[in-house]
């Protein structure tokens, strides 16, 4: 998240600090909009890892930390070949005794240069984590000296950044160590540390310290040292507590792996005259493998798709100006172009209208409509929003209530009503935000999109079967985490790819946790059910019968079910027209008719059925 000064002395919240949006949110799709915008390009990730020999120290069972951060680096890897393929990713050792960079830096060692992830890269970082004596060989092949400099190790990155051929959206180094004073005793090299790092910052690379707790258990003080460093702690909130578990570590990293890109960058309007800017993020969206890609069977080589508009009468080449668009009126075709199209579809300037105030109460769950969004502050699109965001959102947290407002998100997009509903901010025991302050959109429908629903009166439970249904959901109840369970079929995918890629043996079988635990069920409630199957069925009630299957219920409008028709079947097609049912019949027949009434046969079955209703004059 972009962060803002004054922000935190005024609410207590951290509006800069990094939150996790679950996946990388679409682009705005509109250029050119005053409100909107988005940088284009590639995420740029560095990870720089001390190698100095505290790093290969462990204590007891525990990981060294240079394991963990391998560890680490090999997950973001993976991840970002999933997410991310088009991303750029880098390592950069420290801290060693042989150097490798192009300003022959002493102490420094690109190990991989910013470039797209790819299954040899987790391989070299595989031999790292299965080299049973790690420590010994590393220092062979490498070696360890602590008389390192941190300012030639950020030049090295502002460096690798520089030279890239890409456009860059977003360069950032995330840098891992367990070493609090790197450059104790040397107060030149602070210093040229620390305007290095000052440096990296007014060169829009951030930076950000993913320290790890110092062996023998020693507290890590990050105001020894680094916290000159991090020109953004100040709006990230209190600073996460050192990790010593790969988990934890893990965390913090995938907090900070994605950059988050706002679906669009809005103003909000409270008042005429008074608005505040807000940024749009995707909370949640449906993970699926990604599609294949269309290759040349003799060169291998990839297919570009293009596509074509041609006349039908003449078969000319068709541009995007000669094309024309109708709608179908009382018998009439209304024909548009391409701009009164647009000018149709733009009902008002993007953003967010602020309508009334709601208790949360009033908001229920059948008004769901699709996924949610995020609304948080920024400053780069009307200073001074964070303020009046926050004060917003501490009087509807404190009179729990929800804002109902208009919302469009695009020149383009209709309106849309939604309610803004609360969060506050929220942490774990090691400081990282679980849950950043901000407002959840939650999409409402208009009164046209409300169901009425015909339910007819069936039996009523006993209390009997109540209290037994109580009983068996009390005792199957357990804390639900959508966190916890994995997609068991793109986890098969991904796992075939990256065993095929890395020439690793048969993937180990997936882990369905979406199945029900049958035997635990029955351990837990086996009693309870029963008791329960004998309040409720018949004692002849057989589960492992099939139910009877329900008859079709007849309708007049003929949405029931029918028998097929064929093509040699005589068919009243314009009794088919006039009950709006042409859609059921095959293409020949559609076909057929139009051939009988002397019109053009040509198109997708739609454009059939478009040209029987315009010759039948039905709307």
């Amino acid at each position: 998240m972009s962060s803002y000064t004054g922000a935190t002395s005024a609410s207590g919240w951290s509006w800069g600090a990094t939150w996790t949006s679950g996946d990388d949110a679409h682009e705005d799709e509109e250029d050119g909009e005053e409100y909107h915008g988005y940088v284009t390009g590639r995420d740029c990730l560095l990870l720089l890892v001390d190698c100095s020999a505290g790093m290969f120290e462990s204590s007891g069972e525990d990981e060294a930390a240079f394991e963990l951060c391998i560890r680490c680096c090999k997950t973001v890897l993976l991840n970002k070949i999933i997410s991310s393929d088009k991303d750029l990713m880098g390592v950069v050792l420290f801290g060693t005794d042989k150097h490798k960079n192009p300003s022959d830096f002493k102490n420094v060692f690109i190990l991989q240069d910013l470039d797209l992830p790819d299954a040899p890269r987790i391989k070299q970082l595989d031999e790292f984590l299965e080299d049973p004596d790690l420590a010994s060989n590393f220092e062979t092949e490498y070696g360890h000296n602590d008389s390192f400099s941190l300012s030639d190790v950020f030049w090295t990155c502002s460096n690798m950044f520089s030279k890239l051929s890409i456009r860059a959206a977003h360069k950032r180094i995330l840098l891992f160590t367990n070493n609090d004073n790197p450059h104790h005793g040397s107060v030149p090299l602070q210093r040229q540390a620390k305007t290095k790092a000052k440096d990296l910052a007014e060169a829009g690379i951030e930076l950000e310290l993913m320290h790890i707790q110092p062996p023998g258990g020693r507290r890590f003080d990050i105001s020894l040292f680094y916290q000159d460093l991090l020109f953004t702690s100040d709006d990230d909130g209190p600073v996460p507590d050192a990790s010593s578990k790969f988990e934890e570590l893990l965390t913090r990293v995938r907090s900070k792996e994605h950059m988050q890109r706002a679906l669009q960058r809005i103003p909000f309007c409270l008042a005429p005259g008074l608005e505040i800017g807000i940024g749009v993020y995707c909370m949640v969206r449906e993970a699926r493998k990604p599609s294949f890609v269309r290759l040349d069977r003799r060169t291998n080589e990839e297919l570009k798709t293009q596509t074509k508009y041609l006349c039908d009468d003449t078969g000319n080449d068709l541009m995007k100006g000669d094309l024309k668009y109708y709608q179908m009126f009382g018998g009439e075709k209304v024909i548009f172009d391409k701009e009164e199209v647009d000018q149709i579809k733009r009902f008002d300037q993007p953003g967010m209208v602020l309508i009334g105030f709601k208790p949360r109460s009033r908001l229920k769950r059948h008004y769901y409509v699709k996924p949610a969004n995020f609304i948080y502050p920024d400053e780069t699109v009307i200073q001074g929003s964070g303020k009046l965001f926050t004060a917003l959102l501490r009087r509807c947290l404190a009179r729990d209530v929800i804002a109902i407002c208009r919302y469009i998100p695009r020149s383009n997009a209709s309106p849309v009503f939604i309610a803004l509903v609360p969060q506050d901010e929220e942490r774990d025991d090691q400081g990282v935000q679980l849950s950043p302050p901000g407002f959840h959109v939650i999409f409402i429908p208009f009164a046209g999109e409300l169901r009425n629903l015909t339910i007819n009166e069936t039996a009523r439970a006993s209390t009997a079967q109540i209290d037994a249904a109580k009983a068996v959901v009390k005792k199957l109840s357990f804390p639900f985490d959508s966190e916890s369970f994995e997609n068991p079929l793109l986890q098969k995918h991904y796992r075939t790819l990256e065993a095929i890629a890395l020439e690793q043996p048969s993937t180990e079988q997936v882990n369905d946790l979406t199945m029900p635990d049958v035997e635990r069920i029955e351990r837990r409630a086996g009693t309870l059910l029963e008791e329960f199957k004998q309040l409720v069925y018949t004692p002849d009630y057989d589960p492992e019968k099939s139910g009877t299957k329900r008859k079709a219920s007849s309708s007049a409008n003929g949405a029931s079910k029918r028998a097929k028709i064929s093509e040699g079947d005589v068919v009243d097609v314009e009794e088919y027209a006039k009950n709006k049912t042409l859609n059921t019949l095959t293409m020949p027949i559609l076909k057929n008719y139009l051939k009988s009434v002397k019109r053009k046969v040509a198109g997708k079955k739609q454009d059939l059925i478009d040209s029987i209703n315009e010759h039948l004059g039905i709307a």
